[in-house]
């Protein structure tokens, strides 16, 4: 059976963020600084775009890959580990998959992990055999058992999964982590990651055949010059010739040096795009290297 295709004829894009939660604020953030803004509906849940025939659905999060595959919306933006929850859980029951991630958008960012009691000495997978998982990603879970050859027990819960075996009820947990700290007040310690999740734009499997696919190579190009200039800086300094290919050696992730007019035959006008940090400490073996009058400035858009 194919995939699904975007049928439905529409000369606006949908897309469905969450209305509350993690992804939200940073969600609207991106999509403002791609130029977008909206009108909001009296209850709050819709958003009609004024700038671009961009609309917004606010909706809870494990809402967004159902609302894609019925062709609700286009686009959504969703962690990663609801997106490939749903979209394992449609592939277990015979289910074609119905929407893919087109973009990692580099917040939200967390681990899928397996945490077991810190009594326990951890000596890999074969471990688990027989043992009862909790989890609230049960289909992520069995997949990974599946493709291991690990007969265990998963033990769907929809909440509170780090106190499933104080109460007894398994003897790990697999859940999602950003810092550790509530598995340690819980006397657990994560020991191996099954999925590196983050925000995502997620969409259909397959592109669009009317005025919406304009708009959604628009929003992805801005969507791409927003995410790669969030963390870059113009980086202008002098420079005489023998020391470029050091300074250049030094600056692994920026673009290729570029030469600013100048007359005489001094140091060299240069500068480039630098899209990892600038700390003082690499400004500084930039000095050393021989770079002079080293200026660093913000970027807001670049159409380079």
């Amino acid at each position: 059976m194919s995939p699904p295709v975007a049928t439905a004829t529409r000369d606006r894009l949908r897309i469905a963020i969450q209305k509350s939660g993690r992804l939200a604020e940073p969600a609207r953030a991106l999509l403002a600084a791609c130029g977008l803004s909206w009108r909001e509906s009296r209850d709050k849940l819709f958003c009609y775009g004024e700038s671009l025939p961009v609309d917004l659905l606010l909706v809870r999060d494990d809402d967004i890959p159902g609302l894609i595959a019925d062709g609700v919306c286009d686009f959504g933006v969703v962690g990663r580990n609801e997106l490939d929850e749903q979209d394992a859980a449609r592939r277990s029951a015979g289910l074609p998959s119905a929407y893919r991630e087109w973009l990692p958008l580099g917040f939200g960012r967390c681990r899928l992990m397996l945490a077991v009691p810190e009594a326990w000495q951890w000596e890999g997978a074969a471990q688990l055999q027989g043992r009862r998982i909790a989890t609230s990603y049960p289909a992520i879970v069995a997949g990974w058992l599946r493709d291991r050859g690990i007969d265990a027990g998963v033990v769907e819960l929809s909440g509170s999964v780090e106190i499933a075996p104080r109460l007894g009820t398994a003897d790990l947990i697999c859940d999602l982590v950003s810092s550790g700290a509530t598995l340690a007040a819980n006397q657990l310690k994560p020991v191996e990651t099954l999925l590196e999740s983050e925000a995502v734009l997620a969409g259909p499997v397959r592109g669009f055949d009317d005025a919406r696919a304009g708009l959604a190579a628009l929003l992805l190009r801005r969507m791409q010059g927003v995410l790669k200039l969030k963390d870059s800086k113009l980086l202008m300094f002098r420079a005489h010739r023998d020391t470029v290919a050091e300074l250049s050696r030094l600056l692994p992730d920026a673009e290729p040096f570029v030469q600013l007019p100048g007359e005489g035959d001094g140091p060299l006008p240069l500068q480039t795009m630098c899209h990892g940090a600038l700390t003082w400490q690499r400004l500084e073996e930039l000095e050393r290297a021989g770079a002079q009058g080293l200026m660093v400035l913000s970027v807001e858009r670049s159409l380079a």
